[in-house]
């Protein structure tokens, strides 16, 4: 039991990481590409690779005619809004400030998963919320107290947190029922559809007229395969077995991932108070895991007594 505990952890870890790194492909992308050519395509890419392995493997399962509805509003909150939200508030903010702004997901999920589901969350969770989002927040505030962000920008990103909020606790009914392969490719199929029209309408004019190279290939590739697919088909897993509000507490861990991979792949700024900020946003990940696992040691201790 206590294994499979941390094999969840490490899929959630994983997914973070892979959630991390699109911040950087996204704006690699975004020097040739627009936000919905890049979303569109990616999506496209995904889901053709994830029905040819649903096929490989044999993995196909048919939905319930029941729920059409639920698959249709997974995908209209993410990818379709979660997708106009990150990435055009990506375009005019920095990576790093785009996650933090994603990263405040677990801190309004408890408010509003309580209204929806009957999960709790004990005191312990609530004060390692807290003490995440004054890391997230000392990653982006200046000296002087400023904040160097796109007001539309940031805007744009909390319109992104709220979608996947709403996602997460529809996901949560369906992935109970179907697979994360099913899941995730009906999900990106339906997210391609939603952003079709929007393609065709504003976009597909540039769109031929830009040659593609090796950049942007191999960076729309690995937005396509990690963090639209592999992330996705990980963190189902995590959500079924820990909830919406812990599972969501991960979410934590992509600005610490996207400041370090802007550093070292796109140059970006990395400062002494992004330093201390991963600090704080890990120890309280740890804090809000900790009560489960404290109390699991303690009846260990008290066995072996």
């Amino acid at each position: 039991m206590q294994k499979s505990k941390y094999f969840i952890y490490l899929l959630a870890l994983i997914s973070m990481m892979f959630w991390g790194f699109s911040f950087v492909w996204s704006k690699i992308v975004f020097q040739y590409y627009g936000p919905i050519t890049t979303i569109f395509l990616r999506l496209v890419i995904s889901s053709a690779i994830l029905y040819v392995v649903v096929k490989l493997l044999k993995k196909k399962q048919k939905i319930d005619r029941s729920d059409y509805k639920s698959f249709m509003l997974l995908a209209f909150f993410q990818p379709f809004c979660y997708f106009i939200g990150e990435s055009f508030g990506l375009n005019l903010v920095s990576t790093t400030v785009s996650a933090v702004v994603i990263a405040t997901i677990p801190v309004f999920t408890p408010i509003i998963v309580h209204r929806f589901t009957k999960e709790r969350i004990s005191v312990l969770n609530y004060f390692g919320l807290i003490i995440s989002f004054f890391g997230v927040l000392c990653m982006i505030i200046n000296q002087d107290f400023t904040l160097d962000a796109s007001p539309l920008g940031v805007l744009l990103l909390f319109f992104a947190v709220a979608s996947a909020i709403a996602y997460g606790i529809t996901i949560k009914r369906l992935s109970e029922k179907y697979s994360s392969f099913t899941i995730i490719t009906a999900q990106n199929a339906l997210g391609a559809l939603y952003f079709l029209p929007l393609f065709l309408i504003f976009d597909f004019r540039t769109f031929i007229t830009i040659k593609p190279n090796f950049e942007l290939i191999s960076a729309l590739l690995q937005l396509s395969i990690f963090a639209s697919s592999l992330a996705y088909l990980l963190y189902i897993p995590v959500v079924r077995s820990l909830g919406i509000n812990k599972a969501n507490i991960f979410t934590n861990f992509i600005p610490v991932f996207t400041a370090v991979f802007s550093y070292f792949l796109i140059d970006e700024m990395f400062n002494f108070n992004k330093i201390i900020g991963m600090i704080i946003v890990i120890a309280g990940i740890f804090l809000s895991q900790i009560n489960k696992l404290g109390f699991q040691i303690f009846g260990i201790i008290s066995k072996n007594k």
